[in-house]
């Protein structure tokens, strides 16, 4: 029986699904969901293994015009993902067009197969789907367009089709155990900074990081330490809340997701740091494991 593999790339503006999109073809929840704009800030792998295929997904970034370093990283992890791709999903939804005509441009010219993924059609009229793929098909004639529900599986199986459709025969990229290319602390964090983003407002989301200081493994329990830092004092005061009563929230569900995520109980501490203009420090970035060429 002949062997197939892959990658196959998400790409698309912030907030339409791409998250939700790779979590429901793997069946596993490995990039964080929120209803917030730019919350995926790395290019995550999720890697689909069968008995014939193995499908290694990138889930990039949304497309931003950056207004500082980190979004310049972001922007990086978007482009390096269009480099290595068998095929691109290409994320979108009603109502919007791609941010970048230059990155949108680059997929299209390349001679990589594009799904044209139009995604939460469950929340709008058949009429306005209808009209939205006679646009792309006119602004993208050799993509193929695939309206669905990421958030409700409706039609990923199309989706599917279309990648083994057009998956090369190669050897398996990775082991047939692996489902990621990121450690436990990684998703740690990301499950904690999930948190962040669903309990606070306005700025404190997105000035926030999140660094595993310390993750001791033991046989019924393990220990987690993570430093949350932000930009401001002020920002720290509310991330804390009255009495540690908001931290303490956000530490109670985090542990929560990750004891379900990594099958053990787990003894977590949340600390808070201010660390001024780390969005803006190359250095920092770096040191935080951004790629900020």
């Amino acid at each position: 029986m002949e062997h197939k593999a892959g990658f196959v790339n998400i790409i698309g503006n912030p907030n339409v699904g791409k998250s939700t999109l790779m979590n429901s073809l793997i069946g596993e929840k490995l990039s964080i969901i929120t209803a917030k704009a730019q919350t995926t800030r790395h290019r995550i792998m999720g890697i689909l293994n069968k008995e014939d295929y193995q499908v290694v997904f990138s889930d990039t970034p949304g497309i931003v015009n950056p207004h500082y370093k980190l979004q310049n990283s972001m922007l990086n992890a978007v482009e390096e993902a269009i480099k290595d791709a068998d095929m691109f999903l290409l994320v979108t939804e009603i109502g919007e067009t791609l941010k970048s005509e230059s990155i949108l441009q680059h997929i299209l010219e390349s001679e990589v197969p594009v799904a044209l993924i139009l995604n939460k059609i469950d929340l709008v009229q058949q009429e306005e789907v209808e009209a939205k793929i006679a646009y792309w098909k006119e602004k993208a004639p050799k993509a193929e367009i695939i309206p669905v529900s990421a958030l409700h599986n409706f039609n990923l199986e199309k989706v599917m089709q279309f990648i083994l459709d057009h998956l090369p025969e190669s050897p398996a990229y990775y082991s047939k155990e692996e489902l990621t290319d990121r450690s436990m602390r990684f998703f740690v964090s990301e499950i904690i900074r999930e948190k962040i983003l669903l309990h606070y407002q306005k700025e404190i989301p997105y000035s926030v990081e999140v660094v595993i200081e310390a993750y001791k493994e033991e046989e019924n329990l393990d220990h987690i330490s993570a430093l949350i830092y932000t930009e401001r004092e002020s920002q720290k005061a509310i991330l804390i809340g009255h009495k540690g009563s908001a931290l303490k929230q956000v530490g109670s569900e985090a542990r929560k997701e990750i004891e379900a995520f990594s099958g053990k109980k787990v003894f977590l501490e949340l600390h808070v740091k201010v660390l001024k203009n780390w969005r803006n420090d190359a250095n920092m970035l770096k040191r935080l494991g951004y790629d900020n060429k």
